[in-house]
């Protein structure tokens, strides 16, 4: 039987097909190279291709013993989603009910999903929990939100088990180097830090250093993706042994400042990193941290790499040997 990766050569994806397949898995790889890069695909099978694409996914399940299926699969830029929320919803939410009707239709009963923080939006309080309100402020928020819905509904009518994983900010590299963070265009703070230290950006912005923290400036919760990924296995085992529909938030539990963010970099890199203090930007809440006691409980779940010098490491050792990403490749 084999796990279908749906989104396989994105940044968590690419590190998911590599844990799977250090676990002896059989793995699919379905991406259409949106944002994804085949040069992060270590191994198992790989169909080039969408996933609101029937024709694809019927040759997928048709000539493979799909187990289950762990879905990445999306497109993932806030400020994008505000101006084109069709993208948003057709990829998203359109996207995943193709995926749904062909499991349905084939018999496939397990599905990891990958969801979001953006969930909840501006939070009521922190560390947040999952029985917190949802209510995202942002396109892309609510087609992931409406996803778990539509998850729901075809539990009830089909029988489909679901998890749902709540990332906050997955961050950092694989241990070995061979894979880690490139997007076009880059939005997350670590990899943009790390881009100034290479020279590659003369500076880094700090969008505000008023906010009511320790030193001013917005605090967020980073998780490596190794410990992101964990969890997925994690969920996975849960459904095998046929565990029930679930949702859980995935965060360190400890939040960081963009100033420690910074410095840490300085530390890290040996490089200066010069930074600009601007305005705020528009619905930048001061504080998000995740309570991840839940999935601690149920699953046992235990991140390991949380010191934030651990994680800026690994992105830094990625971004070393390769400072133009995968394009170079």
């Amino acid at each position: 039987m084999a796990i279908l990766v749906t989104g396989g050569a994105g940044y968590i994806g690419s590190h998911m097909v590599k844990e799977l397949l250090d676990r002896e898995e059989d793995v699919i790889v379905l991406d259409n190279f949106q944002q994804g890069h085949e040069a992060a695909v270590l191994g198992g099978k790989l169909f080039v291709g969408d996933i609101r694409d029937t024709s694809i996914l019927n040759k997928i399940f048709e000539n493979h013993a799909i187990e289950a299926v762990i879905h990445f699969a999306a497109s993932a830029l806030v400020g994008e989603s505000m101006v084109n929320p069709s993208k948003y919803y057709s990829n998203n939410l359109y996207g995943t009910l193709c995926l749904l009707d062909a499991m349905h239709q084939y018999g496939v009963k397990k599905i990891v999903f990958s969801s979001t923080a953006a969930t909840y939006g501006e939070p009521v309080k922190v560390p947040i929990q999952e029985t917190d309100a949802t209510i995202p402020t942002n396109a892309y928020g609510e087609t992931k939100l409406a996803v778990e819905k539509m998850l729901r509904w075809y539990d009830t009518a089909h029988d489909i088990k679901y998890i749902a994983l709540r990332y906050f900010n997955a961050s950092g590299a694989h241990e070995s180097g061979l894979i880690g963070e490139d997007h076009e265009p880059e939005t997350h703070l670590i990899p943009i830090v790390l881009q100034v230290a290479l020279g590659q950006r003369s500076k880094i912005d700090i969008y505000g250093d008023d906010y009511p923290t320790k030193d001013g400036t917005c605090i967020r919760d980073y998780l490596h993706v190794s410990d992101l990924v964990d969890a997925h296995i994690l969920a996975l085992e849960k459904l095998r042994t046929g565990g029930e529909s679930k949702i859980y938030n995935l965060g360190n539990g400890k939040g960081y400042s963009v100033k420690e963010i910074i410095e840490t970099a300085r530390i890290v890199t040996g490089h200066q990193i010069p930074a600009e203090i601007k305005e705020r930007r528009n619905g930048d809440p001061a504080v998000l941290i995740a309570s991840s006691d839940k999935i601690k409980s149920e699953l046992n779940w235990t991140p390991i790499r949380t010191k934030l010098e651990q994680i800026i490491e690994s992105a830094w050792k990625w971004h070393l040997n390769h400072p133009m990403g995968y394009r170079k490749e």
